[in-house]
């Protein structure tokens, strides 16, 4: 079929086409047809599509997120739990209240063990620092250089925590006799009863 042929159509009279161009014409309404239903119809569930499309890959990364801070809340729950043991275990070494006596006791044996003799042993007043209390203890004791220093050692081995502040050692006489000032720190933590009557503001003590 012939471009002129087409041109002397009649549009009024479809029916008197040949087939050929019956055949043409009803291609291009189905073609025009699928194209306004896909500009008409299709276009929303495309958007729609789309969108969806869209929050499924928030929804994956919100996943994502959750995921990595689920396994950064477990390792820091582990870290907790450990931190929680660790303290425990230190605070274990701390006497109590009825247990200082004892542990002053084992310091001014611990010199007497190695052979020293002891000048000053006068424990100072509790200083409270939190849940537990610091109490400075000033010694000095006199005796050879190998004796303080297994001293030393000895106060370090004790069960519980006791530390060795403000060392100085100096001569005491001929013979390699030496004396060591030190403060010795001890520490203790606070019962229930101390630690709110600690926890009182002082007008409630009135």
């Amino acid at each position: 079929m012939k471009l002129a042929d087409l041109k002397n159509l009649n549009p009024k009279k479809p029916g008197a086409w040949p087939w050929p161009a019956k055949i043409i014409a009803f291609a291009v309404m189905f073609v025009g047809v699928v194209v306004a239903g896909a500009v008409l119809i299709w276009q929303g569930q495309w958007d729609e599509l789309s969108k969806s499309k869209l929050e499924e890959d928030q929804l994956k990364e919100t996943f994502l997120v959750k995921k990595r801070q689920a396994i950064n809340l477990d390792l820091i729950k582990k870290q907790l739990t450990e931190t929680q043991e660790s303290f425990g275990a230190l605070l274990k070494q701390l006497p109590s209240k009825s247990e200082m006596d004892a542990l002053l006791t084992d310091i001014n044996q611990a010199g007497l063990g190695r052979g020293l003799l002891f000048d000053l042993f006068r424990p100072g007043p509790e200083t409270v620092n939190g849940s537990f209390t610091e109490q400075p203890i000033t010694i000095k004791v006199t005796g050879n250089y190998d004796d303080i220093g297994k001293f030393s050692s000895d106060i370090a081995m004790l069960p519980r925590i006791v530390t060795l502040n403000d060392i100085a050692i100096t001569p005491a006489g001929s013979g390699g006799v030496l004396t060591l000032d030190a403060t010795a720190k001890t520490f203790r933590y606070l019962d229930e009863a101390e630690l709110a009557a600690h926890k009182k503001p002082a007008g409630a003590k009135k």
